[in-house]
């Protein structure tokens, strides 16, 4: 549950970045935010993989980058259910997905993975 929250947190950061960055990116208010951040995170919890599996050849064919495409339109999705979140157009979910991986990548990083640490 701790994980998930953390996760969460690092997510609504990384949106309210995009927000900064992103042309096209807006929230309406802060509880729009965290409720994006979490609904972001239930969406890639449950709906990521079906499409990550479902456009596995054409990920392949792509070298990888289609999975950009995938975290675009799992943003745009979040944006669809949530009312005070607006994407606007796919470049703006590409855009945000980019700024929000990029995020986590680094928070990760930095808070480091229990789950890798060798138990003795």
């Amino acid at each position: 549950m701790i994980r998930f929250i953390v996760q969460a947190i690092v997510t609504a950061l990384g949106l309210w970045l995009a927000e900064v960055i992103v042309p096209g990116v807006g929230f309406t208010d802060t509880a729009s935010l965290i409720l994006a951040a979490v609904l972001l995170g239930l969406i890639n919890a449950f709906v990521r993989p079906i499409l990550v599996v479902l456009t596995f050849p054409i990920t392949v064919l792509t070298l990888g980058l289609f999975l950009l495409v995938v975290n675009a339109a799992t943003i745009g999705l979040t944006a669809v259910l949530l009312d005070g979140f607006v994407v606007d157009g796919l470049w703006a979910g590409v855009g945000a997905a980019i700024v929000t991986g990029v995020v986590s990548w680094v928070a990760g990083a930095l808070i480091g993975d229990d789950r890798k640490r060798v138990r003795d």
